[in-house]
């Protein structure tokens, strides 16, 4: 796992990102996913550089089915910004860093 987003589970998930103080943008992913390979890079770089402001999380969806039914995430990669509890934002597909950002930006 990269060093600075954190792996969340099923187990983990409501602690981790519901009752974050912070929004926290939560990658469903998985392993056998190469849109999803080819945006971790970019969201290690974010988490890195806004870090103070944004968690950054990753749910493999493959080990966490209970929560990927209850958010119904159909296709991956799907970004899901949490606030307050709730979901504020969501961007499905890859994107390249930049248009990344310009998503985020409201968050960072």
């Amino acid at each position: 796992m990269a060093e600075n987003t954190v792996k969340v589970t099923d187990k983990t998930f409501d602690a981790d990102v519901l009752m974050s103080e912070k929004a926290v943008l939560v990658d469903f992913w998985a392993e056998w996913c190469g849109p999803c390979r080819q945006i971790a890079p970019a969201l290690e770089q974010i988490a890195a550089e806004h870090g103070d402001k944004l968690t950054v999380a990753k749910l493999n969806i493959d080990e966490n089915p209970e929560i990927t039914t209850r958010y119904g995430v159909m296709s991956i990669p799907t970004l899901h910004v949490y606030k307050g509890g709730e979901i504020v934002k969501t961007i499905v597909g890859a994107k390249p860093k930049s248009l990344l950002l310009k998503d985020l930006a409201d968050f960072i």
